[in-house]
């Protein structure tokens, strides 16, 4: 080798170590703290070995400061809750405990700084005379810090509310009924009450909530313009007094959308629905923006009050949309314990060429059912009235037999916020499969229904009532001409019971178990020999009905003890719904019992009652009631199960 050749390889491998030191710490391979140096070995390179940011980790867990030094103290609060803990949590000295570079002076200074600010924070928890020792104490060789500073304190009495006051200005002042009123409703209203302990949360939630009372009905624009608590610390005794103006009462004017482009802006202010020249109330403003959400056509709604220099007595409200696309697929998958796991399509066209109606089509199959269909709705006219139509193919079990069925539906209706109104013409055939099945059918009607719901909660009911009405009048098509009625009534309401209680003191919270209970009947007249479609008459069974027995398992006795759908229908169920208590608090969850009964026949006279009991589990869940009942079906019943989401009615 010539000695050219020996001096070049290790300028190489120099070469090739430098450009080690240098990239792979860039490239993550490598790694230092930028808040502690590095250590340096004898050749010069910077590399954090594994065990020294294993004892980086472990100084910061025990207090030690970022250079891997001790902190210059520890602080430690002595006392009762919960003044011991609150402090504990949000002294400032514990901002300040990890520096290093602190000497006894400072620690003097910050202790001096500590009392003023150690009496403030216990005067939020209503402590306003406590008794504070502040201690620096040497532990030298300890684990921790060469001092500590000791907090001994001794809160004193708590202040309680003494005389509270509530003045108003503005419209809520004047003397007209209305006002007095909601001034009288305040004033009982108020949460922090005579003779209360005083806390500066309780004294912010006072607030909020009085302001939140304010502005809901007839003055949006409400505010606090003055407070105060005045402290008598000798007496442990808090004043308090607000003074509230609520400025104007103001009324809705009209509905005003903008960022419409493609879809009618006069049908959506029918579909809001809001009530002009009816005064202000922040509930309604929210049911409108609901309803305009949930019509399909927009994607997101934002409505808020044009009160800039506009009259009080007609404001504009203005509705800030963004549209949805014209069509979109949705797919859907569900599971219930009558008819098991379900796939869904739907497509949806939000404004149909030439009609300019909406169309939802779905195609939806379980273990059970088979169908596909769609609805067509139309814009509403100045009434609120739409007109409506419908086209549904099916194959289901019915009974002991399959059956196949059309329907055509085409009529006007009308929503409201509680009640809802439809009358329409239907056409309708069913065609039974099996041995010894019934022979095919179809009729044709005209209908009216009534739907009226009176809940607290339309989604998650705990009070209230709800009811149903369908009057059909009609005529057979096959097997001879038979006039025939069809009329369905179903009622549901809730019983409020005893109260069940949790917590002790100011922090009890009460809720009332009920009772749900639950009728429905139905009837079709009409003469022996009219031959009636199966989906014009009537089973029952399964999660809804009577529990126990299988989804549309309790029909009309058959050829050869088959089961078919029968021309009378009644339905009973009582339920008892009591709120779970869990760790001394009121839970989302309630324990149930119930007892279901029903039974269906082609007379009335031959009514045989089919009974399920039970009990079960409610959830409140944030996606909607979540219900679970195991159920024992007397007679021809056995034990099942009954899992749902969600309420309808």
């Amino acid at each position: 080798m010539s000695p050219a050749v020996a001096m070049r390889a290790p300028a190489r491998w120099s070469a090739f170590l430098l450009v080690l030191v240098l990239v792979l710490p860039g490239c993550g391979l490598l790694k230092r703290s930028d808040n502690d140096p590095a250590k340096t070995p004898d050749d010069g390179t910077q590399v954090m070995k594994t065990e020294e940011a294993a004892k980086e980790a472990s100084d910061k867990k025990e207090g030690t400061s970022a250079t891997g030094q001790r902190a210059a103290f520890t602080v430690e609060v002595r006392g009762p809750n919960p003044a011991r803990e609150y402090l504990e949590t949000h002294l400032d000295l514990q901002r300040y405990r990890k520096l290093d570079d602190l000497a006894v002076p400072e620690l003097s200074r910050l202790m001096a700084a500590a009392e003023p600010n150690a009496r403030g924070l216990l005067g939020t928890l209503g402590y306003f005379t406590p008794t504070l020792t502040l201690e620096l104490q040497d532990t030298p060789g300890g684990r921790d810090a060469d001092h500590a500073i000791v907090v001994t304190v001794e809160p004193g009495p708590l202040t309680t509310v003494g005389e509270v006051q509530l003045d108003f200005d503005g419209a809520i002042a004047s003397d007209n009924p209305d006002a007095s009123r909601r001034r009288a409703a305040m004033q009982r209203a108020w949460s922090l009450k005579s003779g209360a302990t005083f806390t500066q949360a309780d004294w912010d939630a006072a607030k909020t909530n009085a302001t939140r009372t304010l502005t809901q009905r007839r003055y949006p624009l409400g505010r606090i313009a003055d407070s105060r608590a005045q402290v008598d610390a000798d007496r442990s005794i808090a004043d308090l007094g607000v003074r509230f103006d609520s400025g104007a009462a103001y009324r809705f004017g009209q509905l005003q959308i903008r960022g419409a482009q493609r879809y009618s802006a006069v049908n959506g202010v029918r579909i809001a629905q809001l009530p002009t020249g009816e005064e202000y109330d922040q509930q309604k403003l929210l049911d409108t923006q609901a309803r305009l959400a949930a019509s399909g056509f927009y994607e997101s709604v934002f409505l808020t009050l044009d009160t800039d220099g506009t009259d009080p007595m007609n404001v504009p409200v203005i509705a800030q949309v963004r549209e949805a696309p014209y069509q979109k697929l949705v797919f859907g998958v569900g599971y219930t314990t009558d008819s098991g796991p379900r796939v869904s399509i739907d497509h949806i066209h939000n404004k149909i060429p030439l009609l300019d109606w909406r169309a939802v089509s779905r195609l939806s199959l379980d273990s059970k059912t088979q169908s596909i269909g769609t609805s067509l709705s139309g814009l509403l006219d100045e009434r609120s009235w739409r007109w409506f139509g419908s086209g549904l193919l099916q194959r289901e079990e019915s009974g002991s037999f399959d059956v196949t069925s059309a329907s055509v539906r085409y009529g006007r209706s009308k929503s409201t916020d509680h009640i809802d109104r439809s009358y329409f013409a239907q056409y309708d055939y069913a065609k039974s499969s099996g041995t010894d099945a019934p022979p095919p059918a179809s009729t044709v009607s005209a209908n009216w229904g009534w739907t009226g719901r009176y809940f607290d909660n339309n989604t998650r009911p705990r009070r209230g009532q709800g009811l149903q009405l369908e009057v059909g009048l009609g005529t057979t098509l096959l097997g001879g001409y038979y006039p025939y009625n069809r009329t369905v009534a179903r009622w549901l309401g809730f019983v409020p019971l005893y109260q069940v209680r949790a917590g002790d003191g100011p922090d009890t919270q009460a809720r009332r178990a009920r009772l749900q209970l639950r009728a429905e009947g139905g009837a079709v007249v009409a003469n022996n020999a009219a031959q009636i479609p199966a989906t014009q008459l009537f089973l029952t069974g399964g999660d809804t009905t009577v529990r126990g027995f299988g989804y549309r398992k309790i029909g009309a006795s058959y050829v050869n003890d088959t089961t078919v759908a029968g021309r009378y229908l009644a339905v009973g169920s009582m339920e008892l719904q009591h709120p779970v208590v869990w760790n001394g608090a009121l839970t989302e969850f309630e324990a149930v019992a119930f007892v279901d009964a029903g039974a269906v026949a082609d007379r009335a006279s031959d009514f045989e009652n089919k009974v399920g009991a039970g009990a079960g589990m409610r959830w409140y869940s944030p996606v909607g009631l979540v219900q679970a009942d195991v159920a024992h079906g007397f007679g021809e019943g056995g034990i099942s199960v009954h899992i749902r989401l969600g309420f309808t009615f």
